[in-house]
């Protein structure tokens, strides 16, 4: 029982010390991240600039599932590889783009303009055909606008100096606006992609794994990158073989007592 008792005081500490570290949610302390507004209508009647420069209404623009991202034209890092991976996994879906789903990025940078838009856009439809080009819109607006849209998607992102820190993921809408799913990172699988477009048409909304994400990495503003937490994922696995250990042990124990 001796070493039982040493096991436990040894979880206990762990587990204090990993407490320590991870504070409890609160969607306020998050700087740069994501909130996810699963089932939230995002607010339709915000008017944008689109790349040809002609003010839209979103609630005119989307009427069938919907792809959002969000970047900003400067961008030396993230943003880039995102749309590209937006425009690769869009060229191998076997689905329809325009009929049955389109594209919107939207600039969260005020001074990006709407001929900035055009000229990002041309680097990344090169893949499409194009015929289907017109279905993908980038869109601008001022900060107020930009605020609106960031905040009803629960996009969080943070001003750096000419740049910005922000997270990398696409969103997913259904025809009426309503968010169902978020994808993480710059690379989406057209299996995950296509998966995620047929339940939104269906208006069902599926959790992620944000919370894990949360959980193992840290957004690094310098890096413009998620970093892994080693110290909480290795606390993480030897509390659970601490607590295998210990059930293995108080086992043992019974058995030993059993046969007295």
């Amino acid at each position: 029982m001796k070493n039982v008792r040493i096991l436990v005081v040894l979880i206990s500490i762990l587990s204090w010390n990993i407490q320590a570290q991870v504070r409890p949610f609160n969607p306020d302390d998050i700087e740069v991240g994501i909130i996810e507004k699963l089932d939230s209508v995002i607010p339709l009647d915000l008017e944008f600039q689109n790349e040809k420069g002609e003010t839209v209404v979103l609630k005119d623009l989307i009427d069938k599932p919907t792809i959002l991202s969000f970047v900003y034209f400067d961008c030396p890092g993230q943003c880039g590889p995102l749309l590209a991976g937006v425009s690769d996994a869009v060229s191998k879906l076997d689905m329809e783009l325009g009929k049955d789903y389109q594209v919107i990025t939207f600039s969260f940078d005020p001074l990006d303009t709407p001929e900035k838009g055009a000229k990002k856009k041309l680097n990344y439809v090169q893949q499409i055909e194009e015929k289907y080009r017109p279905y993908w819109t980038f869109l601008t607006a001022d900060q107020e606008t930009i605020h609106k849209i960031t905040d009803g998607v629960g996009w969080k992102y943070k001003p750096q100096g000419l740049d910005f820190a922000h997270p990398s993921s696409i969103m997913i809408t259904s025809p009426e606006g309503k968010l169902t799913r978020y994808l993480y990172g710059v690379d989406y699988l057209p299996f995950d992609l296509k998966m995620a477009l047929i339940e939104a048409q269906r208006g069902e909304s599926k959790p992620t794994i944000n919370k894990v994400l949360e959980f193992c990495f840290a957004y690094d503003p310098q890096g413009r990158t998620y970093t892994l937490q080693i110290t909480r994922i290795v606390g993480g696995f030897t509390i659970a073989i601490a607590l295998i250990l210990l059930v293995v042990l108080l086992i043992k124990g019974r058995r030993k007592t059993e046969k007295k």
